[in-house]
């Protein structure tokens, strides 16, 4: 008798988060023992961050939910209201799917409401990016308890497959799979010619730190000075949707005197392909963003990483320089990574590609036994 495909519930809320999670996708639609779900929530839904939904639609997936989770406003409790929204809308949908796993990636409060609404419910909480390091915001507190939740770990690095084992998770139970991210990276990467040729354009990728949208603002202006002043060509991503957004928009939306002459270009989101393109190509990036230190550091770009929002992520070598917020430091920094141009890639902490299909793998063959739902701490 042919037993039914395992289903699995992939959360996805952000643009970013969703382009990393494009090849366990496509892996898990491709298993002959799993059956896709998909879950979209979050900024994916909102207009201001440029209703990214759009591009889920376009890439051809089946949608099997929508769940609304924050309004777009900026306020102290929005965030918390989003994760109430999102864990009692994803649970709905669970039991009316009978889904078998959730999977989920990050911290972020789309990933944790997954994490909550699946475990709640019975579900196995299958969390890729677990054991990471990076205070952000929310971040690591988002991160590890996730952790705390979750029934399958799927590291991206040795580094961090250890730290979740030192908090107390079985070892059979985590797995080194890389980062899913790398996995379509190096495949444009190979398309293009590793030494493809590089831009004069700087990206700039900053998201907000949870501080007042006046600090955020002060910090992304101080960004835009320092690159203008390079005489870069720059192309500025919209931030994400975390407390103090309003101020890094501020900052970008009050300099059309600049953008008039078209050295600047302002865009609220990119499909994976077309930002990894740009990334592949560009002379540096300069932000706070967990690409900078993953995916520029596997394709060989100088990253002015700027705060403390990726303070202890793992890095991949001397691509990285990091700095405070100030106008004058930022520039020493990017001239720096200027001076530090591209560099030829031959290893990466985060794997070499392929994570989808291991993720789809261990998915299809952990079995789901009560070894597995009931979690004991090790110590």
């Amino acid at each position: 008798m042919n037993r039914r495909k395992r289903r699995v519930a992939v959360i996805t809320g952000t643009r970013a988060e969703y382009g990393l999670l494009a090849s366990p996708m496509r892996a898990i639609a491709e298993h002959s023992k799993l059956d896709l779900q998909l879950v979209v929530c979050g900024m994916h839904l909102l207009r201001k961050f440029g209703y990214t939904i759009a591009d889920v639609i376009r890439d051809g997936w089946r949608i099997d939910a929508r769940v609304r989770m924050q309004s777009g406003s900026d306020g102290p409790a929005t965030q918390a209201e989003g994760l109430a929204a999102g864990v009692a809308g994803i649970a709905r949908f669970l039991e009316r799917a009978g889904t078998d796993i959730v999977l989920i990636l990050g911290d972020r409060i789309e990933a944790f409401a997954g994490a909550v609404a699946g475990f709640t419910t019975g579900r196995i909480v299958a969390h890729i990016h677990g054991g990471d390091v990076a205070p952000g915001h929310l971040d690591d507190g988002l991160r590890h308890s996730i952790t705390k939740l979750a029934h399958i770990h799927l590291a991206a690095t040795k580094d961090a497959a250890r730290r979740i084992l030192r908090m107390g998770e079985r070892s059979e139970h985590v797995h080194v799979v890389g980062a899913p991210g790398l996995d379509r990276l190096f495949e444009l990467a190979a398309a293009s010619g590793r030494r493809a040729a590089r831009s004069n354009r700087a990206l700039v990728v900053q998201h907000p730190c949870g501080r007042s949208p006046a600090r955020e603002r002060r910090t992304m202006s101080a960004i835009l000075r320092s690159v203008r002043s390079a005489g870069l060509d720059v192309v500025v991503l919209y931030p994400n949707s975390d407390r103090g957004h309003t101020g890094i928009i501020e900052a970008i939306e009050s300099v059309p005197r600049w953008r008039a002459s078209g050295s600047l270009r302002v865009v609220r989101s990119l499909p994976r392909d077309d930002y990894l393109l740009l990334l592949i190509t560009a002379r540096v990036l300069v932000g706070n963003s967990s690409s900078g230190i993953i995916e520029a550091g596997a394709a060989g770009v100088p990253v002015v990483n700027v705060g403390r929002r990726q303070q202890g992520r793992l890095r991949n070598g001397p691509h990285v320089v990091d700095c405070d917020e100030t106008c004058d430091a930022i520039r020493r920094a990017l001239g720096r990574a200027l001076r530090l141009g591209p560099r030829i890639v031959r290893r990466s902490a985060y794997g070499r590609g392929g994570s989808g299909r291991r993720i789809a793998a261990i998915l299809a063959d952990t079995p789901l036994s009560d070894a597995l739902c009931c979690k004991q701490i090790t110590y």
